[in-house]
């Protein structure tokens, strides 16, 4: 081996060091460039299925509240009336809860009955605590008066907050 070729050998030898330094201080930015990424799209999923659950609840909880609310049986009010209710908060409930000795003495006199079935329900606004839904029900509403069953159609803005775990109807308009 000549001198040169001597020379180039020891200095790429004395470099090999250096050399896998670089490489070492590549490999551990790769991997911690990994490891935020992973954790952006982790935390980006579990944003998004939280949206999707939440959205998921409301819904639930509003065709819920609009079944209860359009079904009543002259047999079972106190029940009935307690769905509502149970599922409602704030203004609303405070008016529900006073209109209910009307609303017990009307059905209960016309052997009322009416069944509600929800026919789409759809989230016009929603944050972390408060959403507004869109519910098109109908019922099926037979009394003493009329023996043939009557369907009646129902469009109704459902505002929910957020109580806890639950979502809580606070207020019911009906629109048309």
């Amino acid at each position: 081996m000549d001198m040169a070729a001597a020379r180039t050998a020891q200095s790429m030898r004395g470099n090999e060091p250096m050399r896998r330094r670089v490489i070492l201080v590549l490999l551990a930015a790769v991997g911690v460039a990994a490891v935020v990424l992973a954790t952006t799209s982790w935390s980006r999923t579990a944003d998004a299925a939280d949206h999707d659950g939440r959205r998921t609840a409301v819904l639930a909880a509003a065709r819920q509240q609009a079944v209860n609310f359009t079904t009543l049986d002259y047999r079972h009010l106190d029940r009935d009336l307690g769905r509502v209710l149970h599922g409602s908060t704030g203004d609303f409930r405070k008016q529900f809860r006073a209109g209910t000795a009307d609303l017990t003495s009307l059905v209960t006199q016309n052997k009322a009955t009416s069944e509600g079935e929800v026919l789409d329900a759809g989230i016009v606004s929603d944050d972390a605590d408060s959403a507004r839904v869109l519910v098109v029900a109908d019922s099926t509403v037979t009394n003493s008066a009329d023996a043939k069953p009557t369907k009646r159609h129902y469009r109704m803005q459902l505002d929910l907050v957020r109580h806890g775990s639950r979502w809580l109807v606070s207020d019911l308009q009906f629109v048309g």
